[in-house]
């Protein structure tokens, strides 16, 4: 490894977070589309983060404006992808989420459905089985938008269920119908059509990724893929370890050293991680933008965007804002650092639970936030699987 360039320090890290991603004072995004490519991916696993997400970077939008670049003009597309996890992606990045790890988490989900099927001794060859099923469902799906209650009604073949780690904790029986669409999802051969419901729960309709775009993506190779989505992860996450890279996009050493190279990445020295790296022409110090708040939603990218926090998190939080698993809980952000979280009560009223004492400018910018998100949500109420334990300030599950 090269000698480090230059170091980084934490105030310097959370002063680019600032900026980069578009929520220190006038770092705002203009537009949607801006925002989408600044912050590289969404989280969609809880659609409300996407159009959560998008508020707390940007002025003046509204829940419909998130509505029509997801459905109408269809500039965000929802993907599985990195670590197994649903993501909103612009269209420029969507070949290379497919190509690079959409079909890394496809290739074992395929396997691991085609061997269930056989354990489960429902069918005899499952690479067969399964190739039919997948026929079936494109052929199905090639001009409808049809929720997966509907897939399952019209196609037999996946209405059942297959027993899955029998004779442990985890065994349950899993339906089969999400299992093959999840595998063709991955595959970028289906996509998500408009949610089924309102803008607070997600319950996905499916349709043939032609359909929905008006043709397949020309997927680049995987080496290819790779370089492109480290470039634009470096540009928002940048600097990032290693180990920050390999963990947000579920990839090995092996593709994210090759994708480093690619792109001519640099090494720097950040505290408390060692190296770390960053594009080129991004070596320039960034100064803080000034004082600033945010409320950011479940499982935000800027939360969730590196595997080493400290920079940004104090470990004494940690079981308060994140569960046991990883995934992040709404939050409260000051200068860059997470201070606490936030929800709503069963009345709909937006609650701030801080971890720690803050000068009242820093309450008042927090306030400013809250009245922010108050006005997007128009008296919506957004559920969270949090909600409770943050409400009563206890540790996550």
């Amino acid at each position: 490894m090269p000698a480090p360039v230059r170091e980084i320090s934490d105030a310097e890290r959370r002063a680019r977070l600032a900026v980069r991603h578009g929520l220190g004072p006038g770092c705002a995004f203009s537009s949607i589309a801006s925002a989408t490519a600044g912050m590289t991916a969404w989280h969609a696993t809880e659609l409300p983060s996407v159009h959560l997400g998008i508020q707390a970077r940007t002025r003046g939008l509204s829940v419909e404006d998130v509505d029509a670049a997801l459905n109408l003009d269809r500039s965000l597309v929802k993907q599985l992808s990195m670590r197994r996890t649903l993501f909103a992606v612009d269209r420029a990045l969507l070949p290379a989420v497919i190509a690079g790890p959409g079909q890394r988490v496809a290739g074992p989900e395929h396997r691991r459905l085609a061997k269930d099927l056989v354990a489960a001794g429902l069918v005899e060859d499952g690479e067969k089985w399964l190739a039919a099923a997948e026929s079936e469902v494109l052929e199905l799906l090639d001009a409808r938008v049809l929720t997966t209650a509907d897939v399952r009604a019209a196609l037999p073949r996946i209405a059942g269920t297959v027993p899955v780690s029998i004779g442990t904790k985890w065994g349950q029986n899993v339906a089969i119908a999400p299992r093959v669409l999840g595998v063709l999802a991955a595959q970028g051969r289906v996509t998500r059509g408009a949610n089924a419901t309102h803008w607070r729960t997600s319950k996905p309709t499916w349709t043939t990724m032609r359909h929905w775009l008006g043709a397949e993506p020309e997927l680049p190779d995987a080496r290819a893929a790779y370089a492109l989505l480290v470039a634009r992860w470096l540009r928002t996450f940048g600097p990032g370890t290693e180990e920050d890279i390999v963990w947000w996009f579920g990839a090995t050493k092996t593709a994210v050293r090759a994708a480093l190279a690619d792109v001519g990445a640099v090494v720097v020295t950040v505290a408390q991680c060692g190296p770390a790296w960053l594009l080129p022409d991004d070596l320039a110090v960034v100064e803080s933008p000034g004082p600033w708040a945010a409320l950011l939603p479940t499982l935000d990218p800027t939360t969730m965007g590196w595997r080493g926090r400290a920079f940004y998190l104090n470990t004494d939080h940690t079981a308060y804002l994140f569960d046991s698993v990883g995934n992040a809980v709404p939050t409260v952000w000051v200068d860059g650092r997470i201070v606490g979280g936030w929800s709503q009560d069963p009345e709909g009223e937006v609650r701030i639970m801080l971890r720690e004492k803050l000068p009242r400018h820093h309450l008042d910018l927090v306030e400013e936030a809250r009245q922010r998100l108050i006005a997007f949500v128009d008296g919506d109420r957004v559920p969270s699987t949090y909600a409770v334990a943050l409400l009563a300030g206890r540790r996550l599950p």
